[in-house]
Parts: structure tokens; C-alpha cells; sequence
């Protein structure tokens, strides 16, 4: 039997009784202390409820006796309702029976053929990803028990694991010799596939603007070199290390251009569109070691220990082919900026600012700092040539200095805050924000965050309360509610009823995963900067 306890004031009782309630629908059975059940339903409204009951037998009179309010508390009846209740599931710590697996992930860890997999159940499922709406999925425990009908036994499997990681791991390791003979045979024979992807960048955009740019640093250094050779001059030696400065660095932005260009893998699932701004950060750091740091120390030198100077007349004449050279460069990356923040809806200084194009923005502070260091170094050699004074001239080599630190200490600041991962602007996350709260299925969301992951590529992650109610509403107009009432008034049993509530409430949650694919893929489709959109049920 079972046992019930009953407090009535201050007094508790256990009441033994021999069957177990039951309670269905809107019937509730009610069991009393002299062994007749009831009908609450059916019950006269003059008499009195349990309640009342229980109120009474728990008050009495105050100067009856205990052994006299426990003697009234026996001759009433006493009710007590008692609900069925489902027995609770224990899953245990692992539970992978009702998992589903693709058959990508079935032929690889479990080391089975496509043909094992026909023999199985498929499943078709809401599929992950946008280009498809559904695909088809296996049963683990379908698929473990395959993997042991074909292998035999556990230690037979485990061994072809190990043998396929082993061969996976040479195939790794021949690879880049693969690639190598690969690279002879198309040098040998010719390659006659269009041009990729990654030159074609070269030619527009900010890929044009660093090619320019190495190209007339590159020509600007051998010159400046020379004239620093035939005169001795420190501002012209500053200016020589700036070129070269410029030029290295411009080729270490090609190659963060090339490099940004590859496609995810598993290891960078993300991409590689960082690496321009890695670039970038790089060449900051070599602007202010080689070409700040040289100024410096050979501005330093000549104050040091002063010199005569011979005559400037070709270093002018260099110096004004750097100055329209460096001015062509510097125009070619204004152009492209004002494009490119123009189509951002940006102002020119808000796009440099926040370096929405780490390569275009090294070129355009490079170039800057090269025009204005053209005319420092000018304008101190022209004094030194009018006193003959030579501190002139190493007082300019400090002055291209300072510049050249001024510029790497901008670059660097500006690409650490990028490679960090910085907000978007309040506005934009303030729009993200008021789509998804004008959704109806949407009660409130939390922990936002909108992350600038470079290149107007946005991550947008935050915590969304649904409404419960709109999400079954959305899921019941596409039911047909005659056959759902059927199957509601055959429930007849605890069983029928779980079976009823497991089949509608898998299907609710299915429900509830399309209405986030439908939220994530319209703040991608109205604000096309946002790649990566991660929304989290409350």
C-alpha cells in the first residue's frame, strides 16, 4: 500500500490505504480514511469540500482534550487527492542512443562504405545549412551496430582506426613534396589555367595600390642610395632607409593581401582575413625599427661627429623625382579610400581611423610621411647649403625620424585594435538589435555582442527569450487541427499520452530551430557586413 501524510494545525498524520489514485483528464478521484473513493465532480454542493473539512477537524474547540480532538478527527472523513505522476527516465552520465550522425561522420569515424549505409534508416532532418533545406541523417546506434556486424567486434574497429590515422599522418607528412613535384611539373609544362584568384587581386583595389607603391619605393631607394653615396648627407641617408623601409614593407602587405585571400579549413574555420592586418602590424613595427630607429641614430652621429657636405645639386634633383613619385602613390591610395569609405557610407577620416583597410591605410600614411619627409630633408640641406653649417642636415635626419615613429606608432595601435576584436559601431548594433525585437517570436534579448572581425566582416552573437506561445502557434497553423483533435480525445491512457506529448513536443522544438535559421538569415540579408551570426536560447 502507500501512505499519505495530512497536516492538520499543528498535528500529522499517516494514512494507510491499499489502492493507488488515478487521475485522468478533468476526473479526479478522491480516497477517504474509511475506504470509500468519490468523485469530486459529482459531489453534493451542500456538503462540505476537504478543505473545510480539514479546517475544522484542525480548529476544534479549545478546551476540548487531545485525546478528545483526535477522537473527532477520526469520526470525520478524511479526502486526499493524489496526482499520477510519470516515472522519471534515468539516462545515466552518457546517453547516445537517439543521437543522429551524417554520413560523412559514419563513413569516417565508425570505417564503413556507402553501401553499408543503405541497409540503414535514413532520416531526413532541418538541414544547417542555407543552401539546403533538409538532409539526410542515421541513427548512432544504427550505425555503431553496423560498424560491429561488419568488423566483428570492438578491438577489430578500434585496429582500423588506428590503421587509417597512421596512413592520414603519412599522407600529411608527403603532401608538401606532393605539392612540390606538382609545382615542377606546371614550371616544366606550363600553366595554362586562367590566372587565380589571388594574383587578380593585384590589379584592383587596394592589391593595386601596394604594387604601385613597391614599385616607385623600390625605384626611390636606389636613387636616393646613390645620391647619399656621392654627397654623405644624413637627411639623404634617412631618406634612402625610408624608401627601403617602405618598400620591404609594402612587400610584406602583398603578401597579407595573398595570404587573406585563402579559403577556411578546419584549422582556421574563420578564414584568413587577418592576416592583412597581422601585415600591417608588422610593418608599423619594421617602419619604426629600420626607418625611425636608422634616422635617429644617424641624425645622432652627425651631431656627434660633423662632417662637410659636398655638393647637394643631385640630391636635389632626387629629391624632387621622390617628391612627385611619392605625391602619384599618395594620390592613388586617396582615391581608393575616398571609394571605398564612400561606399561604406563613411567619412575619409572615420575609414582611416578605423582601419577598415589595414593595406590601403599603410600606403597612404607611408606615402604621406615620405612626402613630408621629402621636404624636411630638403628644407635642411637647403640651410646647411646657404650656412654651411652641417647640424642642419642631422637635425633634419632626427625630424624624418620622429615622423616615421609618429606614423608606426598610429599603424600599430590602430591594427592591434582591429586584431583584438573591437564593437561595431553603436548604431549598426543598435539596428541588429531592433530587427530581432520586432520579431513576434522574440520576448527579449540579452548579452550582446557585435564583433568587427575585419575586412566588414561582423560576428553578432546574443541570447534571445522566445515567446513559447508564438513558437506553438507558428507550429499549429501548420497542423491540421481536426486530425490533432482526434488524436487528442484518443489519449486514454499514460502511455498514449506520452506518446502523444513526445511526437508534438520534438516536432515544437524542430519548430523553434527554423524560426532561429529564419532570424540569422535575415540580419545577414539586410546588413551584408554580418557573416557569422551565433543567436543562443534562453
Amino acid at each position: 500500500g502507500w501512505q499519505a501524510s495530512v497536516k492538520s494545525g499543528s498535528l500529522s498524520y499517516i494514512l494507510p490505504c491499499n489502492r493507488l489514485p488515478v487521475q485522468l483528464m478533468s476526473q479526479v478521484r478522491v480516497y477517504t480514511s474509511n475506504g470509500q473513493k468519490k468523485d469530486l465532480g459529482s459531489e453534493d454542493t451542500n456538503r462540505s469540500t476537504p478543505e473545510e473539512t480539514l479546517h475544522k477537524v484542525g480548529t476544534g474547540r479549545q478546551d476540548t482534550t487531545n485525546a478528545g480532538q483526535k477522537q473527532s478527527f477520526l469520526k470525520e472523513p478524511i479526502q486526499v487527492k493524489v496526482k499520477a505522476v510519470l516515472k522519471k527516465r534515468e539516462y545515466g552520465p552518457k546517453y547516445t542512443q537517439n543521437n543522429f550522425i551524417t554520413g560523412v561522420r559514419a563513413i569516417n569515424e565508425f570505417c564503413l562504405k556507402s553501401s553499408d549505409l543503405d541497409q540503414l534508416r535514413k532520416i531526413k532532418r532541418r538541414s544547417p545549412h542555407d543552401d539546403t533545406e533538409t538532409f539526410t541523417v542515421y541513427l548512432r546506434s544504427d550505425v555503431e551496430a553496423k560498424s560491429l556486424e561488419v568488423w566483428g567486434s570492438p578491438e577489430a574497429l578500434a585496429r582500423e582506426r588506428k590503421r587509417r590515422k597512421e596512413a592520414e599522418i603519412k599522407y600529411r607528412e608527403n603532401l608538401f613534396r606532393n605539392q612540390r613535384l606538382l609545382r615542377e611539373y606546371k614550371e616544366f609544362f606550363g600553366n595554362t589555367k586562367p590566372r587565380s584568384s589571388a594574383a587578380a587581386m593585384f590589379f584592383k583595389g587596394p592589391g593595386k595600390v601596394v604594387m604601385v607603391a613597391i614599385c616607385i619605393n623600390g625605384l626611390n631607394f636606389i636613387f636616393k642610395l646613390l645620391a647619399w653615396v656621392y654627397t654623405g648627407s644624413a637627411s639623404m641617408f634617412s631618406e634612402a632607409i625610408h624608401s627601403l623601409a617602405d618598400t620591404c614593407n609594402q612587400a610584406l602587405l602583398a603578401l597579407g593581401i595573398s595570404q587573406s585571400a585563402r579559403t577556411p579549413d578546419p584549422s582556421h574555420p574563420y578564414g584568413f582575413t587577418n592576416m592583412r592586418y597581422i601585415a600591417s602590424l608588422i610593418s608599423g613595427v619594421g617602419i619604426f625599427m629600420m626607418g625611425a630607429g636608422l634616422s635617429w641614430y644617424h641624425g645622432i652621429i652627425g651631431l656627434l661627429h660633423p662632417h662637410p657636405i659636398e655638393s647637394l645639386l643631385w640630391a636635389y634633383c632626387i629629391l624632387a623625382g621622390s617628391l612627385v613619385s611619392e605625391g602619384a602613390t599618395l594620390l592613388v591610395a586617396i582615391n581608393e579610400i575616398r571609394r571605398s569609405a564612400r561606399a561604406k557610407g563613411l567619412s575619409f577620416y572615420q575609414y582611416v581611423v578605423q582601419s577598415r583597410d589595414p593595406s590601403t591605410n599603410v600606403v597612404l600614411l607611408e606615402d604621406a610621411a615620405a612626402v613630408l619627409s621629402v621636404a624636411v630633408a630638403a628644407t635642411c640641406m637647403g640651410l646647411t647649403s646657404l650656412t654651411g653649417n652641417p647640424y642642419y642636415d642631422s637635425v633634419g635626419s632626427l625630424g624624418v625620424g620622429t615622423l616615421l615613429g609618429t606614423v608606426s606608432a598610429f599603424l600599430i595601435y590602430t591594427n592591434t585594435e582591429a586584431l583584438l576584436g573591437r564593437s561595431i559601431q553603436p548604431e549598426q548594433l543598435q539596428r541588429l538589435t531592433e530587427l530581432l525585437e520586432s520579431d513576434p517570436v522574440v520576448r527579449a534579448i540579452h548579452d550582446v555582442k557585435a564583433t568587427d572581425m575585419g575586412m566588414s566582416k561582423v560576428r553578432f552573437k546574443a541570447e534571445v527569450d522566445f515567446d513559447g506561445r508564438v513558437v506553438t502557434r507558428s507550429y499549429l497553423e501548420k497542423q491540421d487541427i481536426e486530425q490533432l483533435l482526434q488524436e487528442i480525445q484518443q489519449v486514454k491512457t499514460l502511455e498514449e499520452l506520452e506518446a502523444f506529448m513526445l511526437k508534438h513536443g520534438e516536432n515544437i522544438i524542430d519548430t523553434l530551430g527554423a524560426e532561429v535559421d529564419r532570424l540569422e538569415k535575415d540580419l545577414k540579408q539586410r546588413n551584408p557586413d554580418v557573416r557569422h551570426v551565433d543567436l543562443e536560447i534562453l
